[in-house]
């Protein structure tokens, strides 16, 4: 799997290559900004760009909206954010175009190898990884005039695991409940966002971009 990297900061920047190539990833291309991180995702077509929300020259939201742009070069092109903070406007924006394959990760909450790796191969699947702290955050705006006010309280704890990227499985772990009872709220959760059958793993991507756009 062939990823392109987009971090400042020199340690950091090490770490991650490492880190990834000792799990078999590729790393095409790592850069310091957001202009190298155009070209690069442009030459090297990559599964995969990992990108720091902060670059050079200003450190605001370079890196973040240098993803925005090549993802309207290449749409569906999976992206996974790591920020100190969450940038609302840009992350809504990021996740408008409802091709899944996004995520957004806060750095102080990745707390070791896997959970990292995890997030990085679903979003080069197409699937979503959000962090807990991103989901409330985006969700802090939302209209109640919307289909998601059709979803009961379980419902919307459901589908806000979902947008963290929890299986089935997990989500029965996390609210205690059997896994028969997770898929019924998951099946409720499309019936309601109107979603065709599919796939569930695209209902599920679709379900959640439902979710964090509206």
């Amino acid at each position: 799997m062939r990823v392109v990297l987009a971090e400042d900061l020199f340690l950091l920047r090490q770490g991650i290559i490492q880190l990834l190539e000792a799990y078999g990833f590729e790393v095409a291309a790592a850069v310091d900004n957001g202009t190298d991180l155009a070209a690069a995702i442009a030459e090297h077509r990559p599964d995969v760009a990992i990108v720091d929300v902060r670059l050079p020259p200003t450190f605001t939201t370079e890196g973040l909206q240098a993803a925005l742009r090549a993802r309207r070069e290449r749409p569906g092109l999976p992206i996974l954010v790591l920020s100190q903070h969450v940038e609302q406007m840009y992350a809504r924006e990021l996740l408008a175009d409802g091709t899944g394959g996004i995520g957004y990760l806060l750095k102080d909450s990745v707390l070791d190898d896997e959970q990292f790796i995890d997030a990085v191969r679903r979003v080069a699947a197409g699937g979503t990884a959000m962090d807990p702290a991103v989901v409330a955050q985006l969700m802090t705006s939302h209209s109640r005039d919307e289909p998601l006010a059709a979803l009961t309280g379980r419902e919307r704890e459901v589908l806000e695991l979902m947008a963290e990227g929890c299986s089935n499985t997990a989500i029965a772990q996390r609210l205690t409940v059997t896994e028969g009872a997770a898929a019924k709220h998951i099946s409720n959760i499309f019936t309601k966002l109107m979603l065709p059958p599919s796939s569930d793993s695209n209902r599920r991507v679709l379900a959640v971009l439902a979710y964090l756009n509206a």
